[in-house]
């Protein structure tokens, strides 16, 4: 079909104009596109973060503040000891830590690295205290960290011998079941915990006082003499796109114990 005279076409400079002014155009909407969805994605990150470290402060306090305090090792066995101490055979009892203030940083995938231990009264379905005579009887938790998933968790060991016990003995996710639910997620996207130890004073612990007579470390006056607690929560999660900020911060959680 042949063009009439007034019908004539686009010229090759009319049509690469407006090649270029299209290019241009999507290039810009694109890029606009790009930048929102990476600012969208951090965005999120921060948030997430954000509320991880709000439900750790609460979760902290809420189970520490009713501790009564901290120890070296848990005193129930676990059948899921995630770090078991290697002088013990039973390889029901977490690795021995001490009131060292310092550090811990987040393990690689597989590790599983424990942070704090404490006990605290059991109680009944009423919320009553189940005592032992005149003495509570004591469910065991186990904060630490898991280098598969970056996570800070709880591991709750309940007292077997307290009559009708509140409490429940929980489980690796791996191994969780109705008998034995998940451990409690604490903090998501975890890269270490610092700690350190005071007096109800506000006066640190002197964990140079006393020496492991086996190791030769430190380890001070140990959990007995701190009253107060000090977790530095340290957050890190990698950007989800190439050209996204990572996100990391950080959030300092004080508390005071019973004893």
């Amino acid at each position: 079909m042949r063009l009439r005279a007034d019908e004539n076409g686009l010229t090759i400079v009319e049509l690469l104009a407006v090649i270029i002014a299209g290019s241009i155009i999507m290039g810009v909407v694109t890029a606009f596109a790009l930048n929102l969805w990476t600012n969208t994605a951090v965005l999120e990150s921060d948030e997430n973060t954000f509320v991880s470290r709000l439900n750790a402060g609460d979760y902290l306090r809420d189970a520490i503040n009713s501790a009564a305090g901290l120890i070296n090792q848990n005193n129930l066995p676990d059948d899921n000891a995630g770090d078991p101490e290697p002088s013990d055979p039973s390889g029901n009892h977490w690795r021995i830590i001490h009131a060292v203030p310092g550090a811990i940083n987040i393990g690689g995938a597989g590790t599983i690295t424990p942070v704090i231990y404490f006990n605290r009264p059991s109680i009944d379905t009423s919320k009553d205290v189940i005592l032992n005579g005149s003495v509570p009887y004591q469910d065991d938790v186990i904060l630490y960290m898991d280098g598969n998933t970056k996570q800070l968790l709880a591991r709750v060991i309940a007292n077997p011998y307290a009559p009708g016990n509140r409490a429940k003995t929980t489980c690796p996710a791996s191994v969780a079941s109705q008998s034995c639910p998940a451990d409690t997620v604490v903090a998501e996207n975890v890269s270490a915990v610092d700690l350190r130890y005071f007096s109800r004073s506000g006066n640190t612990i002197d964990y140079t006082s006393i020496t492991d007579p086996n190791t030769g470390e430190y380890i001070g006056p140990d959990f007995p003499s701190v009253e107060v607690v000090e977790f530095k929560l340290k957050l890190f999660k990698k950007a989800q796109l190439h050209s996204g900020a990572d996100t990391s911060n950080q959030t300092v959680i004080r508390v005071a114990l019973r004893n």
